[in-house]
């Protein structure tokens, strides 16, 4: 078989659109997965944790968020690290922060990109093993992570 000018052009000028592709987005389930994976299974309980993020964002893609935990940060009894998880970014599994007792407070706040509206859920391990949560619905009116 001979491969003719016009066939090689135009399966060239084709190619773009075969190697174009989606971002995946998570999903309520894959978010379940991370959670899951970060916590070995174990319960999450609500409380103890303070999620502040804006209920309404008009860009996604820097939405300021903070995380606290009341706990006594000390060596016996402190936060060991701090998840952010969310439902429908590229990626659930958001942020990890680890902490110790010598971080005299129990907060982190940084800023995250918004794929859309969505629940963003924190999650915070402790020493003794335990986790506790806070999730806050957000309502994003332009997406961040989407091209277009």
């Amino acid at each position: 078989m001979t491969l003719s000018r016009r066939t090689a052009l135009t399966a060239l000028l084709s190619l773009p659109l075969v190697l174009q592709t989606r971002a995946a987005l998570a999903t309520p389930e894959s978010m379940q997965a991370a959670l899951d994976d970060f916590t070995g299974g174990a319960p999450v309980t609500p409380g103890r944790v303070t999620l502040k993020i804006p209920l309404l964002v008009e860009n996604g893609n820097s939405v300021p968020l903070s995380v606290s935990v009341d706990s006594p940060m000390t060596a016996e009894d402190h936060v060991e690290q701090i998840a952010i998880f969310n439902e429908i970014n590229p990626l659930p599994d958001t942020a990890r922060f680890h902490l110790g007792p010598r971080s005299g407070l129990a907060a982190v706040e940084t800023r995250i990109r918004l794929n859309g509206s969505q629940t963003v859920h924190a999650v915070a391990r402790m020493t003794d093993g335990s986790f506790w949560s806070a999730t806050t619905d957000v309502i994003v009116t332009a997406p961040a992570c989407r091209e277009v």
